[in-house]
């Protein structure tokens, strides 16, 4: 019997003959906006208790990005019995944009670009606050998919690395970081010249970096985050830069977005005036960003490699705990 799959979004023409020609045929996909009333898999970010419900064979659900939206997981909690996994084919291009963020803060290069398209050498001639890396400590927290991608990207700049995961003796493949569970994260935090934040927001994870954490960094610490902007302690962020007790930040992610399309032009990223802040290199959270035909089709990969694991029996990729939030 065929693998009955629900996809109630539908697909553009292009992503849909990107995905069924990855599938095997004990795949049947469904695209309809109806609720299906025998599928076994449901592909959706955001399904309604109605999906959720329709079908009586319904066992796991995909959610085509990685992380689980609130009201996702409040109606997951009250359904124990359906498996959640996550897609992570923007990993990649999140880690790169981490990774430009962390070089880009650390080498004052948006300044500097700023001072020169003036016709003003005067960063050339003049000590210019400079972050050199090689032989520094990078500390990255939360060690998933995009973790472990910058942990070899710092490791290759001639870093030493950490790094922070809940359940530090999980970790699927080798890689060059120490891994250390949330109770060594006081420890690391004064030997490390980089932050890198990748972890997912949920009640625990909640200004895990705050005031007394950022006061553990070096004064000339770069801070990354492409996580989410709570994460961190929009407050207690600004006052650090701004007095100077932190060299730099680089953030992807924020406090406040714009709610409509009149909003998109006109709307500070935060209660606190970041952008005028020559240490923050600012990004309108765009780190799973890469072009949107490219997007979709590394998303139908993704989707067409976890769907023929379902098809073979074999283990879905990217469980998510709906109790733990990730």
């Amino acid at each position: 019997m065929a693998l009955a799959v629900k996809i109630p979004g539908g697909l553009s023409a292009e992503s849909e003959a990107e995905l069924r020609k990855r599938l095997p045929g004990e795949v049947e996909l469904d695209l309809s906006p109806e609720p299906s009333t025998d599928c076994e898999i449901l592909v959706a970010g955001r399904p309604d208790a109605e999906q959720l419900d329709a079908s009586a064979r319904l066992h796991t659900l995909i959610i085509p990005w990685a992380g689980l939206p609130p009201s996702t997981r409040e109606l997951l909690l009250e359904r124990p019995h359906l498996a959640v996994h996550n897609l992570h084919h923007n990993a990649a291009p999140a880690a790169e944009l981490a990774l430009s963020l962390l070089l880009a803060a650390a080498k004052g290069v948006v300044p500097l670009d700023r001072d020169l398209r003036r016709g003003d050498w005067t960063g050339r001639y003049e000590s210019y606050p400079s972050l050199l890396l090689e032989g520094r400590r990078a500390l990255i927290l939360g060690y998933g998919a995009i973790g472990r991608r910058l942990a070899r990207s710092c490791a290759a700049l001639g870093m030493e690395v950490d790094a922070v995961r809940r359940r530090p003796g999980q970790v699927d493949e080798a890689g060059p970081a120490r891994v250390h569970g949330p109770e060594a994260l006081r420890e690391l935090l004064p030997g490390a010249a980089a932050l890198l934040l990748s972890l997912p927001h949920t009640e625990k994870t909640e200004s895990v970096i705050g005031e007394a954490e950022l006061a553990l960094l070096p004064p000339d610490a770069v801070l990354v985050n492409i996580s989410r902007g709570p994460v961190l302690c929009e407050k207690a962020l600004y006052e650090a830069l701004s007095a100077g007790s932190l060299g730099g930040a680089g953030l992807d992610v924020w406090w406040r977005y714009p709610t409509s399309e009149e909003d998109r032009n006109h709307t500070a990223p935060s209660a606190y005036a970041y952008q005028d802040l020559d240490k923050v290199v600012l990004s309108p959270h765009r780190g799973g960003a890469y072009g949107q035909k490219e997007t979709e089709r590394r998303r139908m990969a993704a989707l067409a490699a976890t769907l023929r694991a379902a098809a073979a029996g074999e283990p879905l990729p990217h469980p998510v705990d709906p109790a733990e939030g990730y």
